[in-house]
């Protein structure tokens, strides 16, 4: 008797955290959730206009350059010795102002590209975790290429809802 009642406690305790332990896991593939929100065209339409500007700044500076570069060369063999070298010193100066611009702008890049899609993601990350709650997921996977999720077939997709949460 008293190893039936062992065995039926077993039994109720087993079923019981076999009931616990089935979590709800769902998964939504955030690439694909951010490339379709509206805000993100408009951050990608601004990057494109900042990074023409940097380009056309970079390309008058080299163009800049050239140009000097070739008149102080056919200018050379005449030109006196001092000359020459101040003329040197300045196209090294002017090289030096222009990689440290391109460094300079791809530094502001990057930034800039953070700080446009920084709030759009934690305005995805919310959605998420709202239409998680309402369906009573506790675990949700990035479905993304490469993410790390090696399959996701079945379990609960979540892209239509946080879409529908986020208006489109």
């Amino acid at each position: 008797m008293k190893q039936l009642k062992t065995l039926a406690i077993a039994i109720v305790l087993f079923i019981g955290t076999q009931v616990s332990a089935q979590s709800k896991v769902a998964h939504i593939d955030v690439q694909a959730l951010m490339t379709t929100m509206p805000e993100m065209k408009t951050a990608q339409d601004q990057m494109k206009k900042i990074q023409e500007t940097y380009d056309k700044d970079y390309k008058n500076m080299v163009t800049e350059y050239q140009t000097k570069l070739q008149k102080y060369e056919q200018e050379a063999p005449t030109a006196g010795d001092a000359l020459n070298e101040t003329r040197s010193k300045e196209m090294q100066d002017m090289g030096s102002r222009i990689q440290q611009f391109e460094q300079t702008a791809k530094k502001e890049l990057g930034q800039k590209e953070l700080d446009l899609i920084k709030p759009i993601m934690e305005k995805a990350q919310k959605a998420i975790q709202k239409v998680a709650k309402a369906k009573g997921v506790n675990y949700v996977l990035d479905a993304t290429t490469g993410s790390g999720v090696l399959f996701a077939e079945g379990g609960i997709d979540l892209l239509a809802d946080v879409k529908k949460e986020l208006g489109f």
